[in-house]
């Protein structure tokens, strides 16, 4: 199945430490893409794959579920560790639910984690149907493009594949049951003006996340796809003075 230009993956040898980026659902590396080059710019080894189904069409799109999604980063995480000293994962979405599945599978495997406008709840009523739904409808309006800036634009899927977004709750779920077990430092980019994920995830976040490892910053300027809105730079630097707060060994060039 061709890949759409641009939704391609992103992969830069760089220093001993590691930083693996996990893409939206429905969207493509595209949207991550100017995060993982200033970090590979920065000395930073990085891996930012496209999941399964993604940056293609919506019906290749269908025959995905979480799993498939979580195993390739799975898989890309276990390629940076071999490689790297020591590892953060950072997510916009739905890909900062599955960075933080990451976390909570990994353990000290991973040293800290930063997610943009993370989804770990549903915001979406109609989602609760998507088991019946997915024998009625094939897909519904999609979500991808929620951005304030003038003239910047996501590579996503118009239509949104109801047998994938049926997944979702599932992972939703067991990434909830389990935020406990994070210990690693965790970074929050939060948009209050979001259409597309509700505060409810951010709040479920503090409510878990009460060891003192837990920083939420808010982007005053931006919509859900703040890694390509008004606060990008916000997001970049802030990112690389997290990994170098909590990296144990020096950045390339520093």
């Amino acid at each position: 199945m061709p890949v759409m230009p641009g939704a391609e993956p992103y992969h830069h040898e760089g220093g001993r430490i590691g930083v693996l980026l996990c893409h939206g659902f429905t969207g493509s590396p595209q949207s991550l893409r100017p995060w993982a080059e200033y970090l590979a710019e920065a000395g930073m080894t990085v891996a930012l794959p496209r999941l399964p189904g993604h940056g293609t069409t919506w019906q290749e799109m269908s025959r995905t579920r979480w799993e498939d999604w979580y195993a390739e980063l799975d898989r890309s995480l276990g390629d940076l560790r071999g490689r790297c000293d020591e590892v953060f994962v950072m997510g916009l979405s739905l890909g900062g639910c599955l960075a933080l599945r990451l976390a909570e599978v990994h353990g000290a495997g991973i040293t800290g984690v930063v997610v943009v406008n993370p989804s770990v709840a549903n915001d979406v009523p109609l989602l609760k149907l998507a088991p019946v739904l997915k024998f009625v409808i094939s897909s519904v309006p999609g979500v991808a493009g929620d951005i304030k800036k003038e003239g910047a634009a996501e590579l996503g899927y118009t239509r949104t594949p109801v047998r994938a977004a049926a997944s979702l709750p599932r992972l939703w779920a067991l990434t909830r049951s389990e935020l406990e077990k994070i210990t690693q430092p965790v970074l929050v980019f939060h948009s209050p003006q979001d259409h597309v994920v509700k505060p409810t995830s951010v709040r479920i976040l503090r409510e878990k996340l009460t060891r003192g490892n837990l920083n939420v910053v808010e982007l005053a300027d931006s919509y859900h796809v703040a890694t390509l809105d008004n606060d990008a730079d916000r997001i970049f630097a802030g990112s690389l003075e997290f990994i170098r707060t909590y990296a144990s060994v020096p950045l390339q060039g520093d």
